[in-house]
Formats: structure tokens, sequence, C-alpha cells
């Protein structure tokens, strides 16, 4: 599964994470470094298996529990309007 940003939607870098804009709406998400990470990789093509290792692995924790955080994530970028496949 690729997603990637609905029409209208723009994702700027900041200094403490991400800032994500529904344009639509004039809506705005502060995402902190680990959820701009976990947005910019999925964008880019990688799996929610590949992320969820890279994040566990540099965090030092279980796979299976980011996993779960990742897709919940997910679920809130779908549930806001903001990520499409």
């Amino acid at each position: 599964m690729t997603l990637r940003p609905r029409a209208q939607v723009t994702m700027t870098r900041a200094d403490d994470g991400m800032v994500v804009l529904d344009e639509r709406t004039g809506r705005y998400w502060q995402l902190n470094h680990s959820a701009a990470y976990m947005l910019e990789r999925l964008v880019d093509g990688d799996t929610v298996d590949q992320v969820a290792e890279h994040v566990a692995a540099s965090a030092g924790v279980d796979t299976a529990d980011v996993r779960s955080d990742v897709d919940a994530f997910i679920g809130r970028l779908r549930h806001a309007g903001l990520i499409a496949e």
C-alpha cells in the first residue's frame, strides 16, 4: 500500500516535526518527529512493516507494538481526510 497526500494537502517539515495543512478546510496538524518520519516513509513508498521495523529497531521496542501504532496513525490520517491510497 502506497499512501499519498490528498489534493490540497501540504506537508512541511518544521524544526520539531512536520505541519500538515488541509487547504480545503484551513485545518492543520502538528506532527512530532516520529509521526513525521512515519508519514514521510509511507508517502515515499515504504510498507507499514518496513516503517514499523525501522522505528522499532531505532527505539529498541517490539515491532508488533510499533506496527499497531503505525496502523492507528494511518487510521487517524484517513479519518481526517489527509491521505489516500
